[in-house]
């Protein structure tokens, strides 16, 4: 049986890749309700308790926890043993909302993707990846090194745009990052790309800098290109947990983010913050990351991830 995203054998890496999370959420929660038959205020806190340490985050906790409790109080849920399918539909319900791939119009060329986040969050590797699905679905795609600020990006993403077949454009380490994204974006209008991802600094220690730095690339991109950047999209690891929730803030309280990419779901327990996201900014997750190799980034898809979450 193939998943909605992809074949059968990414659903099972994406269970082996949420084993971590399911072992933190939904085991955690099978042990507390085994062998108990009533829904008692007390196995109501624990199971709280639970969540909010599985890194769902407060306010997603708090939503709910008020239905389960709704529902307990009406005397339409009595018993323990069904706690996890409706904790299940109402993880679902909420990723569901903010399930929205990834469209490419064929009348925006170069679509002009801007992608932003801190270092160390895997940006530059999942805009290789990106760029990858990208090609296996007939786009043509350029990548533009306009994180100047570290040579190795630099370096990294000639790499990867050889071993996915994608022009670089790219400067000298320390070049203006606006400069980058404006002959690229020359570059992909004169060879009529269909795609443009572009890699920003990512250094969030001088955040006022970064920002700016942020806001010229999109300034130069729209000027010559109106409407673009078309999407913004931020890159977040999964292993800082509700610290991703906060780098999240930070980045949109500065820019329009459109989409969200989360990375390395394949390497914690925290992969719950995806629900914490969702619900907290309300940014479509376009893509999750659960692992190293090139085809381990998909499009995410919400009844897969929580079938994913709570299958044994």
């Amino acid at each position: 049986m193939e998943a909605k995203t992809g074949t059968f054998g990414f659903f099972k890496k994406l269970k082996e890749g949420l084993s971590k999370t399911h072992q933190a959420v939904t085991r955690r929660i099978e042990e507390l309700t085994l062998g108990k038959r009533e829904i008692s205020r007390e196995l109501l806190d624990n199971l709280e308790e639970i969540l909010i340490t599985s890194d769902l985050g407060a306010a997603t906790v708090e939503t709910l926890m008020q239905k389960i409790k709704w529902r307990v109080d009406r005397k339409e849920l009595q018993d323990a043993d069904k706690l996890t399918e409706v904790l299940k539909e109402g993880i679902y319900g909420i990723l569901a909302v903010h399930e929205k791939p990834l469209v490419i119009p064929a009348d925006k060329k170069p679509y002009v993707i801007l992608t932003v986040g801190v270092n160390g969050t895997g940006k530059t590797t999942t805009i290789a990846k990106m760029a990858n699905i990208f090609k296996t679905k007939g786009h043509t795609v350029m990548l533009a090194a306009a994180d100047t600020f570290r040579a190795a990006a630099i370096d990294q993403l000639e790499i990867w745009g050889e071993r996915v077949g994608c022009r670089v454009i790219k400067h000298k380490h320390g070049a203006d990052p606006s400069a980058v994204a404006f002959d690229a974006l020359k570059s992909a209008q004169s060879k009529k790309c269909d795609i443009l991802i572009i890699d920003t600094a990512g250094r969030l220690h001088t955040k006022a800098p970064l920002m700016d730095e942020i806001k010229k690339v999109q300034r130069i991109i729209s000027r010559e290109m109106p409407g673009a950047p078309h999407e913004t999209i931020l890159v977040l690891d999964a292993t800082t947990g509700q610290n991703a929730i906060s780098q999240a803030k930070l980045f949109k309280e500065a820019t329009e983010i459109t989409g969200i990419v989360l990375t390395k779901l394949d390497g914690t327990a925290k992969g719950g913050v995806i629900v914490g996201i969702s619900e907290t900014l309300g940014i479509p997750v376009r893509f999750i990351g659960v692992g190293e190799q090139i085809d381990d980034l998909r499009e995410f898809n919400a009844r897969d991830f929580v079938d994913a979450l709570f299958e044994d």
